[in-house]
């Protein structure tokens, strides 16, 4: 039996199955990684361009690398067939949520409908002082005349609704993570280098607590000792091929 059939059988044989998403999912839809070769943090400094006290010192430094970078890379991203297969596992009733490091809301676009998103989102935007809210697009708008961009309501500060570094995870939203973790009995990590903590004690919770895992990424993770399965291919392939196969059990 091959890994692809295994996977497909647990996942047909389990009750609550979750899955665990990082960067390399979304790399397959054109948005860079942040670690390793080509990693984006090996341009950007993710101290200057990402940490909130940078942030809240001079927010020009984000806004730029946002107008530069993150706008134009994210806007252009569209869910691949890996995104796309996890949204149909949902449908099928076999999947219970997805648990996302990624900030992109491609997992929204391609139909699922439970994201626990750790980290936020970069799509959308609020102001600090007033609270009023605003879209990516809005964002990208307002700080093509000022930057950084005041708010239209009340001239506060607008920041990202994404947890930047120096700032801890959403208490709810970890607690959430972790109720799926300590639920399930199959998870899928998908994409995840799983060194990122408390990120990555998601699915080693789940681990050990008797749930099966299978690991799909590119690289070695800390955690293909201790996987059930382990697929070193790109999800974009594997996840489609997963959910084909379960569909003919």
């Amino acid at each position: 039996m091959d890994v692809i059939e295994s996977i497909a059988r647990d996942i047909k044989s389990s009750g609550h199955v979750i899955a665990f998403t990082g960067a390399g999912i979304s790399a397959e839809s054109g948005i860079s990684t942040y670690r390793g070769q080509g990693g984006i943090w090996n341009k950007y400094d993710p101290n200057i361009y990402a940490n909130i006290d940078t942030f809240l010192r001079d927010p020009t430094y984000y806004w730029n690398f946002f107008r530069d970078v993150r706008y134009p890379m994210v806007k252009n991203a569209q869910p691949n067939p890996g995104h796309r297969a996890l949204a149909e596992l949902e449908k099928m009733g076999k999947l219970r949520a997805v648990i996302t490091q990624n900030i992109d809301e491609l997992h929204q676009q391609s139909g699922s409908k439970t994201v626990v998103e750790l980290h936020g989102t970069t799509r959308k935007y609020y102001c600090l002082k007033c609270h009023h809210r605003f879209d990516f697009d809005d964002a990208y708008e307002i700080s093509g005349k000022t930057i950084p961009p005041p708010c239209s309501k009340c001239q506060g500060m607008i920041r990202p609704d994404v947890i930047m570094f120096g700032e801890p995870l959403r208490t709810d939203v970890l607690r959430a993570a972790f109720d799926e973790a300590e639920a399930c009995d199959f998870v899928l990590a998908i994409g995840s280098s799983l060194v990122v903590y408390p990120a990555a004690d998601i699915p080693a919770r789940a681990k050990r607590r008797g749930a099966k895992l299978a690991i799909i990424n590119k690289d070695e993770t800390p955690m293909d000792e201790v996987a059930d399965h382990v697929l070193r291919e790109a999800s974009g392939s594997v996840l489609p091929a997963i959910v084909e196969r379960l569909g003919s059990l």
